[in-house]
């Protein structure tokens, strides 16, 4: 078989695109030595030459030549589809794993396993994790959920969403909680520091030092946080919080609190106090739905960045690790943006609702 050599000519917009490819670290060793054949070709080189270089043979170089000129730089990128030489699954067994995995589960376990279906159907374990691929199913995960039970919720969800994507003027809208409990951890051991092939270690033993609770007061409009860290969290402890944003927020404000539906949250003194001053007006989200308190977001941030991880010898030095996580917070603070409308969520309760009944109607 005799093929003469062919002339190639590479723009220069063509050849800094190939040579990109080659020098990127990134890019697959198959699609370098195409697009060196390419770039060899169009610097003239015979086809023994680009042999040597790539280290392949003579109908390769012939095809990965025939391809550029057909296809460009796109045709270097795509191999050639060949067919399987593995026969499909019929399309009954595919249905039969579908099935078994969304309507059964094994005798001695929770859940299937690629290795327990595989056996209950009769194929191999690898087949198993491609049709649950295909058809979306994850058997080995599972998410929770809480559907709430409160009468109010539409009503609940209504006005709260509300105060997120149109604040009303002239006021303050703020998410308000307690992180209780947070505990003040020390590691019986040092970790080693993360390194070139190994992550940053911690002991999974500790020493309780204390606990303290974080009372956070989250500014829906510009993110920035008012926090105070105090020993206990009852009506006594939420009544000086209070106290600490009416001095924060400049009167004549109206101020906007988003609340959970926390029994010191609703005491007399509480209520005694919020009579005296009128500009506060509470908005508690329904039952079973904290995650409407944008403030949980803030929550989430801080334990994951600052006290999952840390080493505290006392409360204090927790709390310092706190204050100071707060004070580098508002330097630069940044909102979270609430995106759901009140009707989607409340359709998406109603869908959940009916599928909650549908469930105990088949038992």
């Amino acid at each position: 078989m005799r093929r003469d050599d062919i002339c190639l000519y590479l723009g220069p917009a063509n050849r800094a695109e190939l040579q990109a490819l080659i020098t990127n670290r990134n890019t697959a060793r198959k699609l370098v030595w195409r697009a060196e054949i390419v770039l060899a070709t169009a610097d003239g080189c015979g086809t023994v030459e680009i042999m040597r270089r790539a280290k392949t043979s003579k109908p390769t170089v012939w095809r990965w030549q025939a391809r550029y000129l057909d296809e460009g730089v796109d045709g270097l990128r795509r191999d050639k589809t060949r067919p399987s030489r593995v026969p499909p699954l019929p399309r009954e067994t595919r249905l039969k794993v579908i099935a078994k995995t969304a309507q059964e589960t094994p005798p001695n376990a929770t859940h299937w396993s690629r290795s327990s279906m595989a056996e209950a159907v009769g194929i191999s374990p690898s087949s198993v994790g491609r049709i649950w691929a295909q058809a979306g199913l994850k058997p080995h995960i599972t998410k929770g959920f809480k559907v709430s039970n409160d009468p109010m919720f539409e009503e609940k969800v209504t006005d709260i969403v509300g105060l997120y994507l149109d604040p009303p003027d002239r006021a303050v809208v703020l998410c308000v909680d307690e992180k209780s409990q947070i505990q003040a951890l020390d590691r019986t051991q040092p970790g080693l520091p993360l390194k070139k092939g190994r992550a940053a270690t911690m002991t999974h033993d500790y020493k309780r030092n204390g606990t303290t609770t974080l009372f956070a007061a989250l500014d829906v409009k510009s993110g920035m946080v008012i926090g105070e860290c105090l020993p206990r969290h009852r009506a006594k402890e939420f009544l000086r919080f209070l106290r600490r944003i009416d001095r924060a927020v400049l009167k004549p404000r109206d101020v906007h609190l988003v609340l959970d539906n926390y029994a010191t949250h609703k005491t007399p003194e509480v209520k005694a106090w919020l009579e005296k001053h009128p500009r506060f007006k509470l908005h508690f989200t329904p039952t079973s739905a904290s995650w409407l308190n944008l403030v949980e977001r803030f929550f989430a941030e801080i334990t994951s960045r600052r006290i999952r991880r840390g080493s505290y010898c006392s409360v204090d030095d927790l709390e310092d690790a706190i204050h100071d996580y707060l004070l580098q917070h508002n330097t630069k603070p940044k909102p979270f943006v609430w995106s759901k409308t009140a009707e989607d969520i409340i359709a998406r309760e109603r869908r959940a609702l009916d599928a909650l009944d549908e469930i105990r109607g088949n038992r």
